[in-house]
């Protein structure tokens, strides 16, 4: 059985139609996603993070939120962009978030997709190395942070304090957390280096390379290379790998309202330039759930993965959503064989 998680990012603004028309609302609202998910068996909530725009930015007090007020489902990010973050801090927040979930945290990590900011990063006070890229500084960033988290020593003792010349963890630390870090890849190189590096492989509806094949076979692909590489490092646990996709089925009036036009528009692969590099953008799901669990099944990449995430439209509110993912769990998961 394949774990099935939703990937919300938290859009909220005061237009019409939106359900979501503050901040305060898209995080109040995250909150009771994620208690109603957990109850119709949804394995996973998940959150994308962005900087300077209308949608999640900072993902720990939230998460924390999310995990006083569940048991079980897993709670996670997809992506948090280490560009931005302080990784120390960072190790603290997240052993403190994964102790209040019991260890149910899922850290989804990377470089990050473009932002609505200029050099948002170097805005908060973090720039690369003089010949180093921005791409290095957030991979430099992660294994300060994951070596953190596991407890290494990190700061020289106070003598005076501690009675000790010798090296410092952080604290606290949560057992378990350095095995559910995830790295968010977008080409097979940089999958490959997350199987040697020890993260688990996070892969979404967009992919920064183009082979000309279908999305889902070069997914796919990525996924194979990612899991050579982490055979070939000889880490001591079996990794995980999830993909993301936009699923809608139609079983009302409302979803054919809000999604019947977009089923024929959106049904294909697309093509564009994205950050100076070709990309390939995944199809969308939308139609009926017998019609979707075929399409599903035939995704090469879903097949793969041993994790679903499935992004939703979160300005439609709690009860849309929740009956989505309550629609996909029941009909579109056991049809297609993930459940």
């Amino acid at each position: 059985m394949k774990k099935i998680g939703f990937l919300s990012f938290g859009h909220y603004q005061d237009v019409r139609g939106s359900l979501v028309p503050t901040a305060r609302e898209s995080l109040v609202q995250a909150v009771e996603l994620a208690v109603a998910a957990e109850e119709l068996g949804v394995d996973g909530a998940y959150m994308r993070v962005h900087h300077f725009a209308p949608q999640y930015s900072a993902p720990f007090p939230l998460l924390a939120a999310m995990a006083a007020r569940t048991k079980t489902i897993e709670l996670g990010t997809g992506v948090i962009d280490m560009r931005y973050e302080n990784p120390l801090y960072m190790a603290e927040e997240a052993a403190v978030t994964d102790l209040i979930s019991n260890g149910r945290l899922q850290l989804g990590i990377s470089r990050g997709s473009p932002e609505t900011a200029l050099d948002g990063s170097h805005t908060f006070g973090y720039l690369p190395e003089e010949g180093s890229t921005d791409a290095d500084l957030a991979r430099d960033k992660a294994a300060l942070f994951r070596r953190a988290i596991a407890g290494h020593g990190i700061a020289d003792a106070n003598p005076r304090m501690t009675g000790s010349t010798g090296k410092l963890a952080i604290d606290p630390l949560s057992p378990g957390l350095p095995e559910r870090i995830w790295w968010g890849s977008g080409t097979r190189a940089t999958a490959q280096w997350a199987g040697e590096q020890g993260m688990n492989l996070m892969s979404s509806t967009l992919l920064t390379e183009d082979t000309g094949v279908p999305f889902d076979e070069l997914q796919a692909e990525q996924i194979e290379v990612f899991r050579k590489a982490w055979a070939g490092a000889g880490h001591a646990w079996s990794p995980r790998v999830s993909v993301s996709r936009s699923i809608l089925p139609i079983v009302s009036e409302t979803d054919e309202y809000y999604f019947g036009l977009r089923a024929q528009r959106e049904s294909t692969d697309q093509v564009g330039i994205l950050d100076g590099a070709r990309s390939r953008f995944g199809r969308s799901y939308i139609g009926p759930p017998d019609v979707i669990a075929e399409q599903l099944a035939a995704d090469a990449a879903v097949q793969a993965a041993d994790t679903l995430l499935v992004t939703i439209p979160n300005q439609l509110g709690v009860d849309f959503n929740a009956a989505l993912l309550g629609n996909i769990v029941s009909l579109v998961g056991p049809a297609a064989g993930l459940r």
